[in-house]
């Protein structure tokens, strides 16, 4: 159902508030660059320290800008159900696409849990569901035989798959069947899942180098993998350095480079240390993104 480079979109601040303009101009840019999808208030949108009504506004706001010339897959998720519902309800209501809902962190559920969770959701709202499986950051995991129970409810279309594992790609394929959309979560594991027959990937570096990575996954998709692999060795240093320190921070600062937003991050998250915008700096140039 999605396809190619989707940006996992940061959200601009500027003293303490969302910087609406900045934002709505990474949406025109991203367009321009052939970026082919928008994914507003996920984890690297800094989800956990927006209010309600900031949520709902960047989605608005991204939705907005977009003007449908691509999808928009909002992040709805939540550790509470009814939340993650009323979030999803104003998805639909703004003109989302699709929702892409996190599995519950903190509460860690049970697989019972996890599969009554997404049930509960769709059941609720009639809007496409990408399920976001992170337990690096959520901790806990959907096994493969639950999101083949999971993958079976209406309007669940894919997950981003975040594990880390390469072989999930390959084994939701076998059990689920290749009408599954997934697509990757870690910008360095992209590539090999692509071959490994994922759709895209929802990407972080995507944030400060859409044109390349736009060709990167147009190259997967026409069976190019030299010239898709080329590419990806071009970002590889950029993708290690955008998680030496916790995303979205390091992220935010690279785009700061490019002149697109300051590099303002919400607490707990603090700005890199020297170090790390050393490496970032370094891995932008390498990548051709800075001179």
């Amino acid at each position: 159902m999605f396809k190619g480079s989707l940006v996992a979109l940061i959200t601009p601040f500027r003293g303490g508030k969302v910087d609406e303009k900045a934002f709505q101009d990474l949406v025109e840019w991203h367009v321009a660059e052939g970026t082919h999808g928008l994914v507003p208030c996920g984890t690297t949108g800094e989800s956990p320290t927006l209010s309600h009504e900031e949520h709902r506004r960047v989605v608005e706001l991204c939705i907005e800008a977009a003007r449908g010339r691509i999808p928009v897959i909002a992040g709805t998720g939540s550790n509470s159900t009814d939340e993650a519902i009323e979030l999803t309800r104003h998805a639909r209501k703004a003109g989302a696409n699709a929702a892409l809902v996190v599995t519950p962190y903190y509460n860690k559920p049970t697989q019972e849990g996890l599969f009554r969770h997404f049930k509960a959701i769709v059941e609720a709202v009639d809007l496409p569901v990408v399920v976001y499986n992170i337990p690096g950051r959520s901790a806990v995991d959907i096994s493969v035989e639950t999101m083949a129970r999971i993958a079976k409810l209406p309007n669940i279309v894919g997950v981003k798959e975040s594990t880390g594992d390469v072989s999930r790609i390959t084994k939701h394929r076998l059990l689920i069947g290749e009408g599954f959309c997934q697509v990757s979560g870690e910008d360095y594991l992209a590539l090999a899942q692509m071959a490994a027959g994922a759709d895209g990937c929802i990407s972080v570096t995507a944030n400060v180098a859409p044109r390349q990575l736009s060709q990167m996954h147009l190259a997967c998709q026409r069976g190019d993998y030299a010239a898709a692999r080329a590419i990806h060795e071009r970002l590889a240093p950029l993708h290690e350095a955008l998680f030496v320190e916790t995303s979205p921070a390091p992220v935010k600062y690279a785009a700061s480079l490019l002149g697109r937003c300051v590099a303002d991050i919400r607490l707990p998250l603090v700005e890199p240390g020297e170090a790390t915008r050393a490496r970032v700096g370094a891995a932008m140039v390498h990548a051709g993104l800075l001179n």
